[in-house]
């Protein structure tokens, strides 16, 4: 017996519609048609499926059987194409992310809210991605998109720019350091250096100045919460190199003090990483144009709320 979708639905028409004409009408062929694809069924199961001397017309106990059928799959079916038809017109997805950066979580918490309320059926999730290798999880379609401050040239894989940060030192302020206009790679020499539990490789204040300087610091605390790095930085436990979007509203505390690092700045860009036959999608359009205006957002309205205090 060949049974498909189609046979479920005529099952279906037939009961609610009492008729062969009316359920053409719903169906959208003719009587006739379907008159012969009923006969055709029921010689492939051998029994009939209706009581044709009734009228309305009736189903029979092997109609019965093959309307609950329909009953349990085509909801489901139904159900499958208006995901298939959201995934087309783009109102439905997935948009699972992966950061490879802890301090990322600052800004990006706000973004996934604003894009939650526009995009209510876009199944969104987070992933750390340093503790997996996130760019290839990207090209296996196991992630989505992937927060990074490293661009490479992967087949299938675009790096679209989102913003420039600038990696600022930070210190308490009753800390030796805190006298300096900015800091150089020796003044770490002396210092124990508060970060992230990530690999040097991925930490800017090793990549883009200790190391090309061969500097070490005196010693090294790992902590893994950005609110735990700021507790300690304040009790003159060690110092620390964070995002400008971090230490924003510390720059006005009277606990710490926020100096560049070197006499010009240093200054870093980050990307999203999206598969190339995803960057066109409605949704992640919008979550990209989330990800690039919302850390600028948050920065005017802590200046206006500082101006107004």
């Amino acid at each position: 017996m060949n049974l498909e979708f189609r046979h479920l639905r005529t099952i279906r028409a037939i009961q609610d519609c009492g008729g062969l004409a009316r359920a053409a009408d719903r169906l959208n062929i003719t009587q006739s048609a379907l008159s012969h694809q009923i006969k055709n069924l029921e010689a492939q199961i051998g029994v009939e499926l209706f009581v044709r001397r009734s009228k309305p017309m009736t189903l029979s106990a092997a109609g019965q059987r093959l309307l609950r059928l329909a009953d349990q799959v085509l909801p489901q079916v139904e159900a499958v194409e208006q995901d298939f038809a959201g995934m087309v017109s783009g109102r439905t997805g997935r948009l699972h992310i992966a950061i490879e950066c802890h301090a990322c979580f600052e800004w990006l918490f706000p973004v996934l809210e604003r894009f939650r309320r526009a995009w209510p059926e876009v199944d969104v999730d987070i992933r750390p991605g340093l503790q997996f290798q996130a760019l290839p999880a990207l090209q296996k379609a196991e992630v989505d998109l992937v927060v990074s401050s490293d661009p490479e040239n992967l087949p299938g894989v675009e790096f679209a720019p989102l913003f420039d940060y600038a990696p600022v030192f930070l210190a308490a302020a009753a800390h030796p350091l805190a006298a300096k206009p900015w800091i150089e790679a020796a003044d770490f020499a002396g210092e124990t250096l508060i970060t992230y539990p990530v690999e040097r490789s991925r930490l800017d204040v090793f990549n883009q100045l200790l190391t090309p300087a061969g500097i070490e610091p005196a010693a090294i605390r790992q902590v893994e919460l950005t609110a735990v790095i700021l507790l300690l930085v304040a009790s003159n436990r060690g110092v620390s190199v964070l995002p400008d979007w971090v230490v924003r509203d510390v720059r006005w505390n009277s606990d710490y003090v926020t100096r560049p690092l070197t006499e010009t700045g240093l200054t870093r860009r980050l990307y999203a990483a999206v598969r190339g036959e995803d960057a066109t999608k409605p949704f992640m359009a919008h979550v990209l144009r989330l990800m690039r205006t919302e850390p600028l957002k948050l920065q005017r309205e802590g200046d206006a709320a500082r101006r107004a205090g």
